[in-house]
């Protein structure tokens, strides 16, 4: 099996780069996209917000458009915000939703018409927090849980043409926790 062209959204740092380093190591092209671009860069990198989805979906067109289209798409970029809903600023509450639901779409929406061209495959970063609500951080399970949502529905959508798998980490040693 060819693993081939593989947008990483988040892919410059924790849960992203790793998956960017599996990617070349099992012979893929990973295609780094994160709002921080290493100075030296071990893989193609773009500069891009996922919470500003239209400009994502633009990226994530005119790279595949360079590329020829697209085998995968992971979406590992992801925030939080922690505290009490009273206690987090609702700009920033509203951030979490963009960064990991809005902007886990927007990369699947543009990446899809190529993922189906290819037979690819969508992998969304979800959460043990997709599964069960905490305290002081209502915006990230929200998030979460729409992302798993969302993963679910989407492989109904898009069952013998797309494959979608979701991942749901129960924590990491990253710096998403500093």
């Amino acid at each position: 099996m060819t693993i081939g062209r593989i947008i990483i959204t988040g892919g410059a740092s924790g849960l992203g780069a790793a998956v960017a380093d599996a990617v070349a190591t099992a012979g893929g092209t990973p295609i780094v996209l994160d709002r921080a671009v290493p100075a030296e860069a071990p893989y193609e990198t773009h500069q891009a917000d996922v919470s500003e989805t239209r400009e994502l979906e633009a990226v994530i067109a005119g790279i595949a458009e360079r590329h020829g289209g697209l085998d995968g798409v992971v979406t590992a970029a992801g925030i939080d915000r922690c505290g009490r809903l009273e206690d987090v600023d609702a700009t920033e509450w509203e951030r979490v939703i963009r960064v990991n639901l809005l902007g886990t779409a927007a990369a699947v929406r543009a990446a899809l018409p190529h993922l189906e061209a290819s037979g690819g495959r969508v992998v969304t970063v979800a959460s043990s927090l997709s599964l069960k609500g905490v305290s002081d951080a209502t915006a990230y399970c929200a998030s979460k849980f729409g992302v798993l949502g969302f993963s679910r529905a989407l492989a109904a959508e898009t069952k013998g043409r797309v494959g979608v798998t979701t991942l749901i980490p129960g924590g990491m040693s990253t710096h998403f926790f500093d």
